[in-house]
């Protein structure tokens, strides 16, 4: 059986092969189309571990023709990468130390207890959170919190009766925890890897890119009331009052108590996080509205870079200063930048504690580290090989060619909302990356034919990726939170499709 469905894609595969060459397509897109349907449906029935499937372009691109090895081995390491590698490193340092775990019940304890409240403070931390750092560690973290709070409550019950709470809360609960850290992660380019994949493909079809400030000035808002919406859908039959809210409130405000003051450790890791973010979100020049105007820290410190080390590059003709290229471009630092340059500096901060030979130890160590999902990271460069073959071969303008015909002239309110209807409905049996890397070079030279801004077109389908709310495997924190236990599968899809069809 384990031989059977890997046996059947590449089947279809080597089928792919045997037909004729379209009309206006080119050999290499011929075969590349062969090896993305090879790639796709190994990505959808998991046949192989996903990063082992993100690996094949790199022997068989050269083997077919398709691009060099050079080439493709470059997509595996990019700057979009190690915006995520670093951010993933962070967000390690915040879970190590435990900050995560304070800034949640401190959240939870100030939004109340009441039915309705508690799932609105759990759904804010994990929104807050997976912002910043991966939806799934969120998750975790969240889980055993949440766990906690249900297993109080059937103690009290058991203790002086009354409602079982928890049987009407845990469905609402736990599912708030997965769903929150999915919309949150969609608001920030280094909340979800499908971000910055799609970022990245963005910046080699258009030339332009949009910063992780830009990014969540204009999805922030969308995430909001979509999480506003997802409270609504989760808690309309949850009673406003309990008779279990004092029970609950004593819970909280006893783990609250058990984590002690802040550590040193918290408090450096918490200025680390918040000079991450500050800036991320002022690299860039932000134009608000075109009428207020808040200048970057990367243009003035690029000028004072160029007096302070006057490199040139020497033309044929000319002496162009190195800064005043990158500072043109936006190309001398990147949030990447920023990324790198703070996960490297937590291996060198002490974190005020020592180890039990008496040494000190930093606020980040390699063995913490190494707990990077490395797989996801050959998914982002597999993907990424992926996409770029996909426009150096032509398929993409090929496919978008295809599909102009029966998009020509629809409304393009339209055109968005079957794209983010397609988008969703097929990240539920896929990797939401895969998807993203597979589909968005097509979409994206498909705007101008259709006389749609492209950014129309790739903001709501990079969102929709993440809004896979059905099934377990849809994404890891459904996964996650349907492994407690406590919710059937019949249950997540009556809440997910709602919600889907709702986004």
């Amino acid at each position: 059986r384990n031989l059977l469905i890997p046996g059947l894609v590449l089947v279809v595969t080597a089928w792919l092969f045997l037909l004729p060459l379209p009309e206006g397509m080119r050999p290499q897109a011929h075969r590349l189309a062969a090896v993305a349907l090879l790639m796709a449906g190994l990505w959808i029935t998991q046949a192989i571990p996903l990063a082992a499937t993100s690996l094949i372009p790199l022997f068989l691109f050269p083997l077919l023709g398709i691009e060099t090895a050079a080439i493709t081995a470059s997509a595996y390491a990019n700057d979009t990468l190690f915006l995520y590698l670093g951010g993933m490193v962070i967000a390690l340092g915040i879970e190590r130390w435990g900050l995560h775990r304070r800034v949640a019940l401190n959240l939870v304890a100030t939004v109340g207890v009441s039915p309705r409240r508690l799932v609105l403070g759990f759904m804010a931390s994990s929104a807050g959170l997976s912002m910043w750092m991966s939806n799934t560690a969120c998750t975790v973290m969240m889980l055993p919190i949440a766990m906690a709070l249900l297993q109080t409550i059937d103690e009290d019950t058991e203790t002086h009766g009354g409602d079982r709470l928890s049987d009407q809360l845990a469905v609402p609960l736990l599912l708030a925890i997965a769903y929150s850290a999915s919309l949150g992660g969609m608001t920030t380019l280094v909340g979800t890897p499908t971000n910055a994949a799609a970022i990245n493909i963005y910046r080699k079809e258009t030339g332009d890119t949009i910063s992780v400030a830009e990014w969540l000035l204009a999805c922030g808002p969308i995430g909001l009331t979509y999480l506003a919406v997802t409270w609504f859908v989760l808690t309309r039959r949850l009673p406003v009052r309990s008779s279990h809210q004092q029970v609950l409130k004593e819970a909280i405000a006893q783990r609250v108590r058990q984590l002690g003051k802040m550590a040193p450790a918290e408090r450096r890791m918490l200025t680390l996080f918040l000079l991450t973010a500050v800036l991320w979100v002022f690299r860039r020049r932000i134009d608000i509205g075109g009428a207020v105007s808040i200048p970057g820290w990367s243009e003035p410190l690029c000028a004072l870079l160029e007096r302070w080390f006057p490199w040139q590059l020497t033309g044929k003709e000319s002496f162009t200063s190195f800064w005043e290229i990158g500072n043109a471009k936006h190309s001398v630092f990147s949030d990447s930048t920023v990324a790198m340059a703070i996960a490297v500096l937590m291996f060198m901060i002490p974190s005020g504690t020592r180890d039990h030979r008496g040494h000190s130890q930093p606020l980040m160590d390699w063995p913490t580290a190494t707990r990077v999902p490395w797989d996801m990271i050959l998914l982002f460069g597999g993907g990424f090989a992926l996409a770029n073959a996909f426009t150096t071969t032509g398929l993409s303008e090929w496919i978008g060619g295809v599909l102009q015909g029966p998009l020509h002239g629809k409304p393009a309110w339209l055109i968005v909302a079957a794209l983010c209807l397609l988008m969703t409905f097929l990240t539920e049996l896929t990797s939401n990356v895969a998807t993203v890397t597979t589909l968005m070079p097509t979409l994206l030279l498909m705007a101008e034919p259709l006389g749609i801004d492209a950014r129309l077109l790739f903001v709501p389908a990079c969102l929709a990726t993440s809004c896979a709310f059905m099934l377990p495997i849809a994404t890891p924190p459904n996964a996650i939170v349907f492994g407690s236990g406590r919710i059937s599968g019949r249950q997540m899809a009556s809440y997910g499709f709602l919600l889907n069809i709702v986004g």
